[in-house]
């Protein structure tokens, strides 16, 4: 009885997970005006399709959703190396300074992201990439987070294997390539999630950085939406659709070795 009324407890917090999804998808697929209509529907009285035509024909969210999808892709497969190779040389590496470098990463963790925007959008403006897409990409590129995130699963690898393919003659690259990304596969599948989740969903910096609608990402075309077209419920849940489709179907792909990467340890 106790097992039944977990799974009755567990099925009722995953519905009410689950409601505003379903009321967003359908709401998207209801005729205009029905989304605001009281009572209101949980299902459309009829099916129609034209909410998403407009997306991608008369306002043109196709160029914002590429835009994302690029900056997204980029991000995180450059930032998964460049973050996975800073903590494993952070955690295996002996090098001078390596206690200081860990104590300004610690230190740097706890600062808001926000103290660092404006700095960071100097740096852009000198760098000339204010307006563009490296100018959203490069800022993303390391994460303390991340960095301290790969050191503490790294800490976990044998010096014994790393030695024993020093003395097979593997360089330090060719260690990390074929001994090190094996062992750590699981908690950079946690971090791609991660990481491309966090930059699919940023509005703040591509706000700051881009004044080119063209350029603009995902968030910020679709906030721009919900201010031209307030009233119009039904075209802003097509909007928040297409918005959230993409990190699911990422986050089902992924969704085993993310298990695996925040269970490692747990067991034997």
């Amino acid at each position: 009885m106790a097992r039944v009324a977990i799974y009755v407890l567990l099925l009722a917090g995953a519905a009410l997970a689950l409601l505003p999804m379903v009321w967003m998808v359908s709401a998207s697929l209801m005729p205009t005006g029905d989304a605001s209509a009281f009572p209101p529907r949980l299902f459309p009285r009829a099916v129609t399709l034209e909410h998403y035509r407009d997306l991608f024909t008369r306002l043109a969210l196709g160029r914002s959703l590429a835009n994302s999808a690029l900056i997204a892709a980029v991000v995180t497969a450059a930032s998964v190396i460049v973050n996975s190779m800073a903590g494993y040389a952070l955690a295996k590496l002996r090098f001078r300074g390596r206690a200081g470098v860990f104590r300004g990463l610690s230190i740097g963790l706890i600062l808001p992201s926000q103290v660092a925007m404006l700095p960071l959008f100097l740096l852009m403006k000198e760098l000339h990439l204010v307006n563009t897409y490296w100018g959203v990409i490069i800022p993303g590129l390391a994460s303390i987070f991340a960095i301290l995130l790969t050191y503490q699963y790294a800490l976990a690898i044998p010096d014994d294997l790393l030695d024993a393919a020093r003395v097979d003659g593997a360089s330090e690259l060719q260690i990390y390539r074929h001994v090190v990304l094996p062992v750590i596969a699981p908690i950079l599948a946690t971090l791609a999630i991660w990481t491309f989740l966090a930059t699919w969903n940023d509005f703040m910096w591509p706000l700051i950085v881009l004044s080119d609608d063209r350029r603009y990402t995902l968030p910020v075309a679709l906030a721009n939406l919900v201010g031209e077209h307030v009233q119009d419920t039904e075209l802003m849940m097509a909007g928040s659709v297409v918005t959230v489709l993409p990190v699911m179907l990422v986050f089902l792909f992924l969704q085993r070795y993310y298990v695996r990467g925040i269970t490692a340890g747990s067991v034997k």
